[in-house]
């Protein structure tokens, strides 16, 4: 039976670096190398590093909880030593290694076992090309969760992961703009484990993990290695044999203090913890009766799935679900917004739906407002006085007959089986309407009129 672990990176979403006060900036585009620097953070000598970040260790306090881990009381930084130009201290100060307690262990995430989840500093970048180095990233928090051999297929390990991020997104404790990264495990019945190291996207996960289970099939490993994954090509090359624990020559850091992490501190991170996606997930199903494909939109992003939270306790969640997973996300997805970038204040978006549900407003008049919520919400009520809905006969039988005098080409393609031309006629009464007139009563007139003329 094959078995996959995986090994994952993401950087914290912290201010400040691990060990010193530059900004810790990632996954930026087009930012200027070696701007966010300091003594400290490129290893000059004689530099040594201010207290760990706290707002970093809270991070990972709060990951490990969401994974169900065990928080340990005493956390001691190792160094683990490796020279390689992109780290200019020549080695990386973690709390991972033989001798290391990490800060959480023994956990299970949606029945994966969880090995540990520790937090550590993330090296500079090294072109190998060029031999440039950028140093932005050096000393910026990682969090690195490493998982059980647990996984059969990549198929499994890639529904894991979604969920792992929507549920880490919840927290906002990944920046999301930087993405993961994961050395990926694998071994297949009576052959040597090979590590796949730094997959940058869940697509290259998927593919790495299925070309590395036929080169096994293949070729059976005799000895354990890293390999490389090489997105041009599909495959995984040799990078080099595998190294073991002795070859990092990991020993306690003597310039940074031992972590106690008290009881209290936990306690109050946890009970700051918002639900996961799974829980919101099953009570949306469970308590209102959601179906499940809407519950799974609206639990994708936490803001979405608590700004309906809120809307329902006064409007039909039926016509929220369908208000909020089809018009509100279509607005934002044109505006290329996300909810929390925009000001839309829950009242303001119930008022427009009680409009509706009261037929004061028309389902177009109401998109048309609803498009006019971004950037920043306002009370609907006053417009709606303006833009309330006609469902006087008379008066919608009034413009019918000027949009049939004023399209006689349609009116003729009805008349001659052209049923699509009714839709035509019913769009040009919601337009010289202003999107008011009842779209249920427009359409019983104007069918009416045809058939008379």
């Amino acid at each position: 039976m094959t078995k996959i672990g995986l090994e994952i990176h993401g950087y914290l979403t912290t201010n400040e670096k691990l060990f010193c006060t530059c900004k810790s900036e990632h996954g930026l585009k087009n930012a200027k190398p070696n701007t966010n620097i300091c003594p400290i953070c490129t290893g000059q000598p004689g530099a040594k590093p201010m207290l760990p970040n706290k707002t970093a260790v809270n991070k990972v306090i709060q990951i490990a909880l969401i994974l169900g881990c065990k928080i340990n009381e005493k956390l001691i930084w190792q160094r683990k030593h490796y020279d390689w130009p992109d780290l200019p201290k020549a080695y990386q100060n973690t709390i991972s290694g033989p001798y290391a307690i990490p800060v959480g262990s023994k956990g299970n995430f949606l029945g994966i076992n969880i090995t540990e989840a520790h937090i550590e500093e993330d090296p500079g970048a090294w072109n190998p090309k060029t031999g440039e180095i950028d140093y932005n990233r050096s000393g910026a928090p990682l969090i690195e969760i490493v998982t059980e051999p647990d996984f059969k297929t990549s198929e499994e390990v890639i529904n894991w992961l979604k969920q792992l991020i929507a549920t880490l997104s919840y927290i906002k404790a990944i920046d999301k703009t930087a993405g993961i990264k994961a050395d990926v495990n694998i071994s297949i019945p009576k052959g040597e484990r090979i590590e796949i190291k730094n997959i940058n996207s869940l697509k290259n996960i998927k593919t790495a993990i299925e070309h590395e289970i036929q080169r096994q099939q293949k070729e059976l490993p005799k000895i354990q290695e890293t390999r490389m994954f090489d997105e041009k090509k599909a495959i995984t090359k040799k990078m080099r044999t595998k190294e073991q624990a002795q070859d990092y020559r990991f020993i306690s850091d003597p310039d940074l203090p031992t972590i106690n992490i008290e009881k209290k501190r936990v306690e109050k991170i946890k009970s700051n913890l918002p639900e996961t996606p799974h829980e919101k997930l099953k009570k949306l199903i469970k308590k209102y009766k959601i179906n499940e494909k809407s519950a799974k939109i609206l639990t994708k992003k936490l803001e979405i799935v608590e700004f309906f939270e809120k809307v329902i306790e006064k409007v039909n969640p039926k016509l929220a679900v369908q208000w909020i997973t089809e018009e509100l996300l279509s607005v934002l997805n044109y505006n290329k917004k996300e909810l929390e970038e925009v000001e839309i204040k829950v009242e303001h978006f119930i008022e427009l739906l009680k409009l509706l549900e009261e037929k004061i407003l028309t389902e177009l008049k109401a998109q048309e407002i609803l498009r006019q919520f971004i950037p920043k919400s306002f009370s609907p009520k006053q417009h709606a006085k303006k833009h309330s809905k006609i469902s006087n006969e008379s008066e919608i039988e009034k413009i019918a007959k000027k949009v049939i005098k004023e399209n006689s080409k349609a009116v003729e393609d009805y008349k001659t089986g052209k049923k699509e031309s009714l839709n035509f006629l019913i769009g040009q009464v919601m337009r010289s309407s202003d999107k008011r007139a009842d779209f249920k009563i427009a359409k019983e007139i104007l069918e009416k009129i045809l058939i008379q003329s």
